[in-house]
């Protein structure tokens, strides 16, 4: 047992170094534990000042409307936290958020639970009216982006999502057009108009509201005028007495929301409410 107190005494040499200056006995390098002794110094030292560190973080991309948030988030904490989270980033609140990875982000569910690893984009859909223009993943937005880019170069009467509905033909029921007039508002709502998906859709303005009332046969959609971001319009081709017109729902053209057979003499008269230029003469 010559060799023995030689390693003891390395030991000991060892110890007071990594244990901050701790001396140990010589008689802890003999046993297993004394060993194990060295160890948890460093670890107290990384918890101390920052209870967070001890939990596990994952670096998360967040992105909404186009603005992209580095987020390093504990694996632990729930997609409802995560919200909570978003929320302090964007000013969005949770109520209104789609959180979106690898589908709806469920909110009881803990980050580690839905396999959630480093540099992972957590898409983030959040506007009030997402019903109205049933937007369905964000991937669609941005497809529907692209294709509007396309688009731009031919009347906007000719392109297939516009052509679905306007090749009906004119509703049974449309309003009667006066060409080469302006006309105010008629108090009664606008009606016998299609939306995109060919339904019915009638247009009220609550100016005492300051609303844009957009009612189909299912649901009527209440939008306050200031929440429309730009109204466009485009004479029908063959029928230029009528317009389709698109109110601007959300922040990128994915959000239009079309309305077919406006009569002409209304247009000006739509634009000038919604957007509000009626108040500046």
């Amino acid at each position: 047992g010559a060799e023995e107190p030689g390693m003891e005494a390395e030991e000991a040499q060892e110890l007071p170094l990594s244990c901050g200056g701790e001396r140990s006995s010589p008689a802890a390098g003999r046993s297993p534990e004394g060993e194990e002794r060295r160890d948890p110094p460093p670890a107290s030292v990384s918890n101390g000042g920052d209870a967070e560190s001890g939990r596990e973080l994952v670096e998360l991309k967040v992105i909404w409307n186009k603005n992209k948030y580095d987020v390093k988030f504990c694996l632990d904490s729930t997609g409802a936290e995560l919200k909570q989270k978003i929320h302090s980033l964007t000013g969005l609140p949770p109520a209104m958020q789609k959180v979106m990875f690898k589908g709806l982000l469920p909110e009881e569910k803990t980050l580690r639970e839905i396999k959630v690893t480093n540099g992972a984009k957590i898409m983030v859909v959040g506007s009030t009216i997402n019903d109205v223009l049933a937007v369905n993943t964000p991937k669609d937005a941005a497809q529907q982006e692209v294709k509007a880019e396309e688009n731009k170069k031919e009347p906007l009467c000719r392109q297939k999502q516009h052509r679905k509905v306007l090749d009906k033909g004119k509703p049974d029921d449309v309003m009667p057009s006066v060409k080469g007039v302006q006309e105010r508002l008629p108090t009664v709502p606008l009606s016998g108009m299609y939306n995109k998906s060919g339904g019915k859709v009638r247009l009220t303005f609550k100016l005492e509201q300051d609303q844009l009332w957009i009612g189909t046969k299912e649901r009527t959609e209440k939008l306050p005028m200031g929440s429309i971001k730009n109204v466009v319009s485009e004479p029908i081709e063959g029928h230029e007495d009528y317009h389709m017109m698109a109110f601007q729902l959300g922040p990128t053209e994915a959000s239009y929301y079309w309305v077919y057979w406006v009569p002409t003499q209304y247009v000006d008269a739509i634009k000038d409410t919604v957007l509000g230029k009626w108040q500046y003469f």
